[in-house]
């Protein structure tokens, strides 16, 4: 896959529209009951980043962030708005379980969980902030780890001994691709450019 390890305007993102997508096929028998099948293991992020477009600076912008992406051909970072940290606004090491220990094993991805004990979701996380992980080892914060930044996955210098529980804070990016290859731009005014649409999609890894 051919991706830029560079982040889509910030201050445009931030007034974009998108969510997480799952694709679910739903039959209706002739009793009125439903077989339900979720064929997505994990959910896939749409957005929309036209809503974030408010002047002719912030189009050129764009612009010249289509054109070195050439299109849809190379992913990059995205910042979600609502959905960019392991815990609430700040990370602490404390956030996300991510693995237990055995006593061998050094390596750990970096999940978020969503939900609650009844059927939780953990969404892999492949391209934390650089520089905010924090991890914790048994509740005690420890740097002794080097993080993946284009995987996502921590390894400590010390395998966690059998039942330790690893946990984790961090920042994180979607990773993205443009879902078009044309952008339809209009000129409003002198100052002013509107693009009435500039999908977005997550690259899942």
């Amino acid at each position: 896959m051919s991706f830029h390890p560079i982040r889509f305007p910030l201050d445009i993102a931030l007034g974009a529209r998108g969510g997480p997508e799952r694709a679910t096929d739903i039959v209706t028998l002739a009793s009125g009951r439903e077989e339900r099948n979720s064929r997505w293991a994990r959910s896939r992020r749409k957005y929309n980043a036209g809503y974030g477009v408010k002047s002719r600076t912030d189009m050129q912008a764009v612009l010249a962030f289509f054109e070195e992406r050439r299109g849809r051909f190379h992913a990059f970072l995205w910042r979600d708005g609502l959905d960019y940290c392991s815990g609430g606004m700040v990370p602490g090491a404390a956030d996300q379980a991510i693995g237990t220990g055995d006593g061998v094993k050094t390596s750990f991805q970096l999940v978020k969980r969503y939900g609650a004990d009844f059927d939780p979701y953990l969404r892999p996380i492949t391209k934390p902030v650089p520089g905010s992980v924090l991890l914790a080892v048994d509740g005690v914060e420890t740097g002794d780890f080097e993080v993946d930044e284009i995987t996502g996955v921590v390894t400590l210098e010390t395998a966690p001994e059998a039942g330790v529980q690893v946990t984790a804070g961090f920042l994180f990016d979607v990773p993205v691709r443009f879902d078009t290859d044309r952008l339809d731009i209009e000129l409003t005014s002198f100052d002013a450019a509107e693009a009435p649409s500039i999908p977005l999609i997550e690259v899942l890894e």
